[in-house]
């Protein structure tokens, strides 16, 4: 709970980026609080203002947000897994599903730990953005330089601190398809527009197809929930 609304907040901050940037695309205060209270997925709706912003499309904007959260299908498949709520619960739980509750629940040793990691994580974060993205919005005509505060770089550097663990204690595969997936990212950068090199990036996985399946007991498999291990 400690680490979950510590991310929550430090994260949940970077609405206040969001909310200025939405506003000075065009759209209001009130549309800006509805886009994070449901669409609830920073990368998908920065890429959405951008476009609008650039002078595109609607429906431009809208499939490139779509292309963009399409990550947050995979982790919802692994999460249900770990969580393991069926109904209404579950419904629930997938508008949650995004970079930072993935990240801090799969950490966790059982099932009910990975379960008090993604409420805490999901309520806290999703409170604090929508609430900066609201102040942001409103102080836009006051704040002219957003980026100035560098919120930013907050959920990158959130995100790496909970994977280093894992590439520190890993074997040569995690830390080939890691620097495999930083490569890729960093040589797309240049050329894709914001959020595309990060998809690209994922293709580094198909690295874990290649040779024999990892011993059990490593930590990959340590830190799954014991719950619902095969």
């Amino acid at each position: 709970m400690r680490d979950s609304m510590g991310i929550g907040v430090a994260v949940g901050a970077a609405g206040l980026a969001f909310g200025t940037a939405a506003v000075t695309a065009g759209l209001s205060p009130a549309q800006s609080v509805f886009l994070s209270l449901f669409m609830f997925t920073g990368a998908s709706q920065f890429a959405l203002v951008g476009v609008i912003a650039g002078g595109g499309s609607l429906v431009a904007g809208a499939l490139g947000a779509l292309l963009l959260g399409a990550r947050n299908t995979l982790y919802g498949l692994r999460l249900a897994d770990v969580l393991g709520w069926r109904g209404a619960r579950r419904a629930l739980a997938a508008h949650g599903v995004i970079d930072e509750t993935t990240a801090v629940t799969l950490v966790q040793p059982d099932r009910e730990s990975a379960r008090t990691a993604f409420v805490t994580t999901y309520m806290v974060l999703g409170g604090f953005w929508v609430s900066t993205t609201l102040l942001g919005a409103l102080a836009t005509e006051r704040v002219s330089d957003i980026s100035a505060f560098g919120l930013d770089a907050v959920g990158p550097a959130i995100f790496l601190g909970l994977l280093w663990p894992r590439l520190r204690e890993g074997d040569g595969r995690t830390r080939l398809t890691a620097l495999l997936g930083a490569g890729l990212a960093l040589a797309a950068t240049p050329f894709l527009p914001s959020g595309a090199p990060v998809l690209l990036a994922a293709s580094a996985a198909l690295v874990a197809l290649l040779g024999p399946d990892t011993e059990a007991g490593t930590p990959a498999e340590a830190n799954r929930p014991e719950e619902v291990r095969p």
